[in-house]
């Protein structure tokens, strides 16, 4: 029987990125539906459920996707609630790549860290990427300050990743000028930069000097990158006793998970894939 994916995106063009992916990774047919939103999205997932029968519905599965993470959120909880007892298949979320790149980048950031003893500054940390990168250091014992240019910003992140992880060490900070960065993060052993494609965050100048630090990590594919003197390319590169991540160094590993992710959506029927599980999917692959 053949393995269908259904490609569900919020935005009016269903991603070619994702498709592609998808070809990649054993996928039979794509069926893929764009401007899909909470309303209209109930009858997409009835024709996922009552297709094939109880034995077989573990060969369709969801992908929840487009450039709004607020919406796929939102639209990834309105098919988990259209699902009822054992009729229905399995959903992986990951809108704007959010969730298999915040695991690429806490998976790198763990091959030289020991996370119960690292504190970890994420810029942009109010972003999708960068909530779900604080999620899973906190959740691995990091202490995480989630930056951002409001600090009411950070702190609702905050809060919202408290509620997510026990026993999270967060703090918030409001990042007016590089100099209050520097003076607040001298304890600091890992800088991922989660921010806007094409925006510088943080200065050579800034972090070079940081005493504490062992591992940049920066996931901005655009010029100029957010991680001053950082080379998209970089992976685990020594720069002056730093190890650096850029986009492309990080890229390979998000590919792979996605690819996994994928995979492992047709053993089952009732999977239901979001940031830990997708973390784990790649903790799984490296071990």
């Amino acid at each position: 029987m053949k393995k269908i994916l259904i490609q569900l995106d919020t935005d009016a063009h269903p991603s070619s990125f994702d498709r592609v992916v998808a070809v990649d990774s054993d996928v039979d047919e794509i069926m893929s539906y764009g401007d899909v939103t909470p309303v209209n999205v109930e009858p997409l997932v009835h024709g996922a459920m009552f297709t094939r029968g109880p034995k077989e519905l573990h060969h369709t599965a969801i992908f929840v996707g487009g450039s709004d993470v607020c919406s796929g959120e939102t639209l990834s909880k309105k098919i988990k609630g259209t699902f009822f007892g054992p009729v229905r298949v399995s959903v992986m979320m990951d809108s704007n790549g959010s969730n298999t790149t915040a695991a690429a980048a806490v998976l790198a950031a763990g091959k030289h860290l020991d996370f119960s003893e690292t504190t970890a500054l994420i810029l942009g940390g109010t972003g999708p990427v960068g909530q779900r990168a604080a999620q899973l250091l906190a959740k691995r014992g990091a202490t995480v300050i989630v930056a951002s240019r409001s600090e009411e910003r950070a702190q609702v992140t905050c809060e919202a990743v408290s509620a997510m992880v026990d026993d999270a060490k967060l703090k918030s900070l409001s990042l007016k000028d590089h100099k209050q960065m520097e003076e607040a993060n001298k304890e600091t052993n890992l800088i991922i930069a989660a921010g806007a494609a094409g925006v510088k965050l943080i200065p050579a100048a800034c972090w070079k000097p940081m005493k504490q630090l062992k591992v940049v990590i920066d996931l901005n594919a655009v010029p100029p990158a957010g991680i001053e003197d950082v080379d998209v390319m970089d992976k685990a590169t020594d720069r002056d006793g730093i190890l650096c991540y850029g986009a492309i160094g990080v890229g390979g590993t998000k590919m792979k998970i996605h690819k996994a992710a994928l995979r492992q959506l047709f053993e089952t029927n009732d999977l239901l894939l979001d940031t830990e599980e997708i973390y784990q999917i790649g903790a799984n692959m490296n071990s």
